[in-house]
């Protein structure tokens, strides 16, 4: 009468091992499949096959137009900051530091991954949604019949766009938050300009700055290379591009989170 248990808990732990083995499995896939986008994209810029017409409309696509948002939310971002640190740093009579703290935050981490998962939110499920819609229409058979490579015309300029403009966006979205957290800072705690910008220029370091853009280069290829895997397994017609665009957004801001920590090791000194 107890050897029934014991084969049910038996049976349980092993489809519990081989759901665990086929979710490893599938990821280390993945992982390997987007890897090889990546060196495709290398190969197409290098053989000079790289579609850069279509590579300039994919940088206004990904970066100049996902603009407006990152500056909102950083600006913002940059004003609730200074909000709270401000009046507690007036109180302890550190201002001087006020420039410093707000600058290191935004190099080094807001400004990284407030754009990252910006982008990924509105590009990243843009490139899955598309490339996920030609997938359950054919177009990307159609290419191929018409010996068009679509590593050439359709991944390649997507990667290539987000590796490039994801950094500069970087760059945009720290000045934008630093602007914004001085504005307040010196309009509402009483703390000058002089001090602001000296906090900056005594303490902050140039690699301070390079690490995050160094971060923009990693992110920009997370986000793109995500959407275009959730786009080219994309299924069940247009329910499945839905699926794909909300995949490649929840992976993409879990991947960037995870990387962000791994980055944040390798690049400073903790």
């Amino acid at each position: 009468m107890t050897a029934k248990p014991r084969l049910q808990l038996t049976t349980s732990r092993q489809s519990l091992s081989a759901l665990i083995g086929a979710a490893v499995l599938t990821f280390i896939s993945a992982l390997g499949e987007v890897f090889l986008y990546y060196l495709a994209t290398l190969r197409s810029v290098l053989q000079r096959r790289l579609d850069w017409p279509r590579t300039i409309l994919e940088m206004n696509a990904i970066g100049v137009n996902s603009l407006p948002i990152v500056t909102v939310i950083s600006s913002f971002t940059g004003m609730v900051i200074s909000l709270h640190l401000s009046q507690m740093f007036v109180d302890f009579g550190v201002t001087s530091q006020m420039g410093h703290v707000l600058a290191l935050a935004f190099f080094r981490e807001l400004g990284p991954v407030l754009t990252s998962v910006v982008v990924a939110g509105r590009a990243g499920s843009a490139i899955a949604a598309e490339i996920g819609a030609m997938a359950v229409t054919e177009q990307i058979d159609a290419l191929k019949t018409l010996a068009t490579d679509p590593l050439d015309f359709l991944i390649a300029p997507k990667i290539i766009a987000s590796f490039c403009l994801l950094p500069l966006l970087i760059i945009v979205s720290n000045l934008t938050g630093l602007l914004a957290g001085m504005w307040l800072a010196i309009y509402f705690r009483t703390i000058t300009v002089l001090t602001f910008l000296d906090s900056i220029l005594t303490y902050i370091q140039p690699w301070d700055l390079l690490g995050g853009m160094i971060k923009g280069f990693f992110f920009g290829l997370i986000i793109a290379g995500i959407g275009t895997y959730y786009g080219l397994h994309t299924e069940n017609g247009a329910a499945g591009v839905g699926a794909a665009a909300t995949k490649a957004v929840v992976t993409s801001t879990i991947l960037l989170f995870m990387s962000n920590y791994l980055l944040s090791l390798l690049l400073y000194d903790f």
